[in-house]
């Protein structure tokens, strides 16, 4: 798809004049025109200002769109541009007006958007760009609209008039997904305006990719060889502070006498309507009356991306003096980071969160002293100024277009409505070998061959997984899931120890715990359960009593801190939200556990080890699936490309070169950067099944469908030693591959793998077939149980 860009079109092109928005029926016929997307696979209406027209919003919402076509082109999109009453733009003749201050118009335009058969729509919210008191009309379109709706907040008031609450929570209550771009502006949609935090998505505010240390050949271009160059661009008001940069040109220039200040941008629309170029003119005096004006350069022009990036390219040190230190989101703060420019900056919202980590440089608020001296010292130290240059350039990888486009598109797929999914054929295995190794206690954990060994009793570990079997398995009646789920759901509840707050783990054949605390894994288990049970179950009263342990407990998720237990206690966490579950006790744990998991693979990783630890262990795809799960349900991509790489690092390893999976061997675990074959275990091609699942549903690369084949393979015979592990007959399975073949013992895990394993497969098979969006489908029970829901 291709948006015929305003720039495109000839000087002196007919304006797209409002007269003819106001015109409900030939606005009408413009709107419903045959459709480039018409065929798309996925049809989005965007709404909001955009190029030509001269703000903030206008550039955004014409990135986005640039930008989801450059890498997406099968998504077709349909632009309704708002045009405030007195203006004229030139606009491509494919986009489409509303006019923001005639509610009709909103009406209109929703009719068109549901004839059109649009998937989702995509709202670009500022209060200025929307008529009726507090940009009220918006409504107008929003009550209408039957496709899913985004809607993404450029301004998120922590203190909103009674007006601007309004409007904020009935934009909140109507649409699907939220979208913004600092992660206060999050909490403040969850703790002001009672958004639910599961929908609301952090995507950081995209920027161009350019090459790093250009600026020595941008200055020769623009004649400033020599010079050190500092640059603020922009649309000029007076909350920018640049009032405030220019009273610290004097102390800079009296160390600096080579500094020269470059101040770009037109005077904003709003300012220049209500003001004139007054404010222009008082930083002009101001100038004069310092005696800094001939080291102060002015381009009083709202310039193109290309010119304006060329402009920028010379700066050495981009200035960002704003006043206002609630502003959530600046455009030109992530073109200056993305470029690699030392940025000093006072504290607003989205300085902090951009510029944490010695990024940038913070200062205090209205103070040319601390301008001045932070200045200096970045320039008096050639070593340091580089060095911050090149860490904004790494911090701005994260945010550059193809990483926004991603994660936009990402977007898109949880928000747009899932697909029908036909029935699977599969034969599911028996579970017969369930039965065996069960009483009314619970799982034992071990058996002697087939038979349950009785000497070593129970584990919350088997029980937790055999309730997750419960959850998804589709090989028994509803009388059996409830009986044996309620079986298995005690032993989890009478496991939790109220006194210690703490989940136990081993219990004797005769009922008496072995332990007041259990293991950190277990614990992780033991939540990773209950969540499983809130997203998963088919039956209410387990549903409630797991989500009710899971708030109960919740605080001993916080005593989690060793990376398979986090992976673990981040997964359960997952499956709750995902569930519609409100818990800030879950959204503290996915985002505790993700930044020290991504931490880990920082600290650790080196040529040839992209991974969290410097060995591997068991259950090693945990650590991976559970960023990948959390990075796609927060909509961070950070964490989904740290879980991805690190995956497939891990499916390198464990693939023999004859193509089927070698897991890594219980001899290896302890052993620093060292990979054994041996003994194989079912916990790990189960674990690497389920990863790879989420990684599917993640990209819809088939690498990871095939990968999920080979490692479920592994149970059939697909292994080193080329023997059969798994019975479908009785839904048995061996406890792994040794030297010599197969341990015939089949103990709780073991079976369990196996048959979680399976379900867990056949899913992802079903969702490839039917080609889901690939964020779709990841709790099992949509594929396996959703019967008896």
């Amino acid at each position: 798809m291709t948006i015929r860009q305003y720039t495109a079109m000839a000087p002196g092109a007919p304006l797209a004049s409002v007269p003819r928005a106001d015109r409900p029926a030939e606005l009408h016929s413009i709107l419903t025109r045959p459709a480039y997307g018409l065929h798309a696979a996925m049809r989005v209406a965007v709404v909001g200002t955009y190029a030509p027209r001269s703000c903030g919003i206008a550039t955004f919402t014409a990135d986005l769109c640039e930008q989801l076509a450059s890498h997406f082109p099968e998504v077709g999109l349909d632009v309704y541009a708002l045009e405030a009453p007195g203006r004229q733009h030139v606009y491509a003749d494919d986009i489409a007006l509303i006019a923001a201050e005639t509610p009709g118009s909103y009406a209109e335009a929703a009719r068109a958007i549901n004839a059109s058969g649009t998937d989702v729509v995509w709202i670009q919210h500022e209060f200025g760009i929307f008529g009726g008191k507090d940009g009220q009309l918006i409504t107008e379109l929003v009550d209408r609209v039957a496709a899913p709706m985004i809607v993404t907040f450029h301004t998120v008031l922590a203190s909103p008039s009674e007006g601007q609450r309004a409007v904020m929570e009935h934009l909140v209550q109507r649409c699907s997904r939220i979208m913004v771009m600092s992660q206060q502006s999050r909490e403040i949609l969850v703790s002001v305006y009672r958004a639910r935090r599961e929908i609301v998505d952090v995507i950081e505010h995209g920027a161009p990719d350019r090459p790093f240390g250009k600026a020595e050949a941008a200055k020769q271009r623009m004649g400033l060889e020599g010079r050190k160059v500092l640059t603020t661009f922009g649309l000029l008001s007076p909350g920018k502070g640049i009032d405030v940069a220019i009273a610290a040109m004097p102390a800079i220039l009296a160390q600096h006498p080579d500094a020269i200040y470059r101040i770009i941008g037109a005077t904003h629309p709003v300012t220049a309507a209500r003001e004139g170029e007054s404010y222009r003119a008082m930083l002009e005096d101001l100038a004069q009356r310092l005696g800094v004006a001939e080291s102060i350069q002015w381009d009083n022009r709202f310039l193109a991306i290309d010119e304006l990036l060329g402009q920028l390219e010379c700066c050495d040190i981009y200035l960002t003096p704003y006043r206002s230190l609630g502003q959530t989101t600046s455009g030109t703060l992530s073109y200056a980071v993305a470029l690699g420019k030392a940025v000093v900056s006072t504290p607003y919202v989205h300085a902090r969160e951009l510029l944490a980590d010695d990024v940038g440089c913070l200062i205090e608020p209205e103070s040319p002293e601390a301008i001045a001296e932070a200045v200096t010292a970045l320039l008096s130290s050639p070593p340091r100024l580089l060095a911050m240059q090149e860490r904004a350039y790494e911090r701005g990888r994260r945010t550059i277009w193809t990483s926004f486009a991603r994660a936009s598109m990402q977007l898109l797929r949880r928000t747009q409505a899932p697909r029908a999914r036909p029935a699977s054929t599969a034969v599911d295995p028996a579970l017969t070998a369930v039965w065996h190794m069960s009483e009314a206690t619970g799982m034992h954990q071990h058996g002697i061959g087939a038979i349950p060994d009785f000497r070593h009793g129970y584990c919350i570990d088997d029980n937790a997984r055999a309730l997750m079997l419960m959850n998804v398995a589709g090989a028994l009646t509803e009388a059996e899931r409830h009986r044996w789920s309620v079986t298995y759901a005690a032993f989890v509840q009478y496991a939790w120890n109220p006194d210690l707050n703490r989940f136990r783990n081993f219990m004797a054949y005769d009922r008496s715990w072995c332990e007041d605390m259990g293991s950190q894994d277990s614990n992780g288990r033991g939540f990773w359960s209950l969540g499983h049970t809130v997203e998963n179950s088919p039956f209410k009263a387990l549903r409630s009593w797991a989500e009710n342990l899971f708030d109960h407990a919740a605080t001993a998720l916080e005593a989690l801190d060793t990376p398979r237990s986090m992976a673990f206690g981040a997964l359960g966490a997952c499956a709750l939200l995902r569930a519609g579950a409100n818990s800030a006790a879950a959204e503290r744990r996915i985002a505790a556990t993700c930044d020290a998991l991504a931490g880990l693979v920082s600290r650790h990783q080196r040529p040839g080890w992209t991974w969290f630890e410097l060995m591997l262990a068991y259950d090693n795809p945990r650590l991976s699936q559970a960023l990948i799960e959390c990075g796609v349900l927060l909509g961070r991509q950070d964490w989904l490309d740290t879980g991805l790489e690190t995956l497939r690092w891990l499916a390198e390893v464990q693939t023999a070169a004859a193509g089927h999976f070698r897991p890594v061997g219980s001899e290896t675990f302890g052993s620093n950067g060292t990979s054994l074959p041996f003994d194989q275990q079912p916990l790990e091609a189960q674990a690497a099944i389920e990863a790879a699942r989420a990684a599917w549903h993640a990209t819809r690369d088939p690498f990871w469908l095939r990968h999920a084949e080979r490692a479920y393979q592994w149970f059939l015979g697909g292994n080193d030693r080329g023997v059969v592990l798994a019975d479908p007959a009785s839904g048995s399975c061996c406890d792994g591959v040794t030297p010599r073949g197969r341990n015939e013992n089949c103990g709780a895990e073991s079976i369990l793998a196996y048959q979680i394993g399976h379900y867990s497969l056949k899913a992802l098979q079903r969702s490839a077939d039917q080609r889901l969006p690939p964020d779709q489908c990841l709790p099992a029970h949509l594929d396996s149980t959703a019967a008896l829901a």
